[in-house]
């Protein structure tokens, strides 16, 4: 259990990757003389995930969402702020290989698609979105994963299956070892390798105008020790997010890309939670309310 002075400044060891949206955080233009961030964690954040959840080895940080729901699943002490860190559009991230057939959305059924890990936020948005949409049955799916998820006690399910040691999910697409994939980013520059939706930047602005968010990967937390004994320090977190995101600016009248409050957050959280629970990925559908602490659920 880490233990936190009871009043006074803190120093926290922080998983935290560059943003737009942390870059002055990051920068040191904005500071506190309550809180210093001793940003520790590797530059890829995903990369911080396991040992924030399977070791405890960070006081605060980013998560993916998905994690998140699977460590309060699994009792992990961490404490959601309602601060998004990383959000983006999804649709562009998943693709096919045009060789082995042309694919529209609900064709991917009976289909081997290949990601990193199947309980990656990015993969819950994107089968969740084909499902909503387009009525794929995703448990007709074959998903292929070279990685077990950030919390040891999870299980995939059985149409899950792991690729054998060393495999790479680009070269397997590329190859035509694999019908298609949810990838990380943009689809390789590979004459064969399409994405699923046709212009998926614009079908995923639309997607956004009508739901009214950017799907959010990636939230703050701390240390549930570090919330119930030092709540002056969560709202001094919450402060300094806040601030930096504010140096980033943003495009008058356009879709807040990271929103701050339970108010704000609670349609994609909602949306994200039932995406979770119908892909097997938690037992529960959890309230959105019910995901925040007396400390942090009031955060504005």
């Amino acid at each position: 259990m880490n233990t936190y002075p009871a009043n006074g400044p803190v120093t926290l060891r922080t998983n935290l990757a560059d943003y737009p949206g942390t870059r002055a955080l990051k920068s040191g233009a904005v500071r506190s003389q309550l809180v210093t961030f001793d940003f520790c964690g590797s530059k890829v954040a995903n990369e911080g995930f396991k040992p924030m959840v399977r070791q405890g080895e960070f006081d605060a940080g980013e998560l993916a969402i998905v994690t998140f729901l699977q460590a309060k699943v699994y009792g992990k002490p961490l404490s959601l702020l309602p601060a998004a860190i990383m959000a983006r559009p999804q649709h562009h991230t998943i693709c096919y290989n045009a060789a082995r057939g042309t694919l529209a959305p609900k064709d991917i059924e009976g289909k081997r698609f290949g990601t990193r890990a199947y309980a990656v936020t990015t993969g819950a948005w994107v089968r969740g979105i084909l499902s909503d949409e387009y009525g794929v049955d995703l448990s007709r799916v074959t998903w292929c994963v070279t990685d077990d998820g950030h919390l040891a006690e999870y299980r995939d399910p059985p149409n899950v299956e792991r690729l054998p040691a060393g495999s790479k999910i680009e070269p397997m697409l590329i190859e035509g070892q694999l019908d298609g994939a949810i990838l990380g980013g943009e689809p390789p520059a590979d004459p064969n390798v399409r994405p699923l939706f046709p212009d998926p930047h614009d079908v995923a602005k639309k997607w956004s105008e009508r739901h009214g968010m950017v799907p959010v990967n990636h939230l703050f937390v701390v240390r549930s020790e570090l919330a119930k004994a030092r709540p002056d320090v969560v709202a001094e977190i919450f402060r300094m997010l806040k601030e930096s995101k504010a140096a980033m600016g943003s495009p008058a009248g356009a879709l807040d890309p990271l929103p701050f409050g339970v108010e704000a957050n609670r349609k994609g959280l909602d949306m994200i939670i039932r995406y979770s629970f119908e892909q097997n990925l938690i037992p529960r559908k959890f309230s959105v309310d019910e995901l925040f602490d007396d400390g942090t659920r009031d955060l504005v």
